[in-house]
């Protein structure tokens, strides 16, 4: 995908995100904690998650990743609606390390960046009637949008993905499931794609808006030896629905450390902030 039609993307769902209704006035604070707590509410939203990874592996430097998360449903006929969720991350790479001293210690790195890096995009069709348990099965498609060349993959891919949640009384709970495999990856050097990503979540409803939360994101990529392959987060933060003027917001904090992580790059901990701005609509 080019940038130009990434522009495009992006125009087409800013003017639906503005065309939309306001009702913001019949969303209470509770309401709109809990829209931000199911994956796929039908609410047009932006979601911009910022996460800070500290300590990375053998160079222990600092990374950061600005997703923007468009959130767009879509009503399918009387039975099915469609909601569909991109993630756009803006990556800042230290590089590479390639001098080291004689303790290990990386002294030197090269490759650095910032950067938009590859983009995903996820569908998933839900039943309007889900009773208890709501639930979404679709696909995810990853696209070689990155800028940079230490943050190309230069490969597409796809995979299935499925979500499900209960909310029960101040609980919500649930998770989010996606696989993607690269395809075309036929020439030598080429980067092939396998990985896992799951998103367990659960949150506790304080009153007024106020949250607990834990949504760690677990992945693993198939493709690495196994002391390069799982990355398991702990931790959780809390967050808050409330607007600004008229605008409905949810914001959360939150710290995770990695009780497993790859030895040569991955992290050991991880500050998330995250805002929620929704755009209620008839």
């Amino acid at each position: 995908m080019t940038m130009k039609k990434l522009l495009l993307c992006l125009g087409v769902t800013a003017s639906s995100l503005s065309s939309a209704s306001l009702l913001a006035d019949e969303m209470s604070n509770e309401a709109i904690a809990k829209a931000s707590q199911n994956p796929i509410t039908m609410i047009y939203s932006l979601p911009i998650q910022n996460n800070t990874y500290f300590d990375l592996g053998d160079s222990g430097e600092t990374k950061n990743v600005a997703n923007f998360q468009p959130v767009v449903p879509m009503d399918l006929n009387e039975d099915w609606d469609i909601v569909w969720r991109m993630i756009m991350p803006i990556t800042t790479t230290p590089g590479i390390p390639d001098s080291f001293n004689g303790d290990g210690e990386a002294t030197h790195f090269s490759g650095g960046a910032t950067g938009l890096g590859d983009t995903t995009l996820s569908a998933f069709l839900a039943p309007k009637q889900a009773g208890d348990l709501i639930w979404g099965v679709g696909g995810a498609l990853y696209m070689p949008t990155a800028t940079e060349d230490v943050l190309k993959t230069k490969q597409w891919g796809m995979g299935p993905s499925v979500v499900g949640l209960r909310m029960d009384g101040n609980w919500t709970y649930g998770a989010l499931i996606m696989n993607v495999w690269s395809f075309g990856a036929d020439k030598p050097g080429d980067k092939k794609i396998d990985f896992l990503q799951l998103q367990p979540f659960i949150n506790y409803n304080l009153g007024d808006g106020w949250f607990l939360t834990s949504v760690p994101i677990i992945t693993a990529f198939w493709d690495q030896d196994s002391d390069n392959r799982w990355t398991v987060p702990l931790g959780g933060g809390f967050g808050r629905g409330f607007k600004i003027g008229n605008v409905p917001v949810s914001a959360t904090a939150q710290a995770y450390y990695n009780v497993v992580s790859p030895d040569a790059t991955g992290e050991k901990w991880t500050l998330r902030l995250q805002m929620q701005v929704f755009f209620p609509r008839k």
